[in-house]
């Protein structure tokens, strides 16, 4: 993994690949969720995704987040991105690895350099969600030591068998 660097994203050019990979993720998403379009509906409505990806970094700057890169060969090939809860937690949101990248531990990686960065912020929990639809993600945050955890966030009880919620002490 020498070849991997993990950084915060920094300038345009950055903000754009993380652009890109959070669109790309979209995808799966549609893809996985084909047969149960409210979940997708509820979480990535076109309008409201545009906007959150039109206004990254948005909520995910220092010191209530950051958004993350990984990058090798000069090209960045994954993303992920922290902000506030409130004054002890913090979100992981939207680690994504390109297909060409994933099976190198970049994922891990990133959610490493996310909970380290939240760590120096006072952060002393990190939660996060996921769908059902994505068990590779369910199995990197349960290799991590991510616990299932109540929701903290309203759910809709149509969803709710479809999201999956985790908690890791920092």
């Amino acid at each position: 993994m020498t070849d991997i660097t993990i950084r915060p994203a920094r300038g345009t050019g950055d903000l754009n690949a993380v652009r890109r990979l959070c669109w790309d993720y979209r995808d799966i998403l549609v893809q996985r969720t084909a047969d149960f379009p409210l979940l997708l509906d509820y979480y990535y409505e076109m309008p409201v995704y545009q906007k959150l990806m039109d206004e990254l970094p948005g909520r995910h700057v220092a010191p209530d987040g950051e958004i993350f890169v990984a990058e090798t060969a000069g090209q960045i090939v994954a993303c992920g991105m922290t902000h506030r809860i409130d004054a002890h937690t913090c979100e992981i949101k939207r680690v994504f690895v390109t297909p060409a990248a994933r099976g190198r531990g970049v994922a891990q990686l990133l959610c490493k350099a996310a909970m380290d960065h939240a760590r120096t912020f006072g952060y002393q929990r990190m939660v996060l969600d996921t769908m059902r639809s994505l068990p590779e993600a369910m199995a990197l945050y349960e290799g991590m030591g991510f616990r299932s955890t109540a929701p903290y966030y309203d759910v809709p009880q149509e969803l709710a068998d479809n999201i999956v919620f985790y908690e890791h002490p920092l």
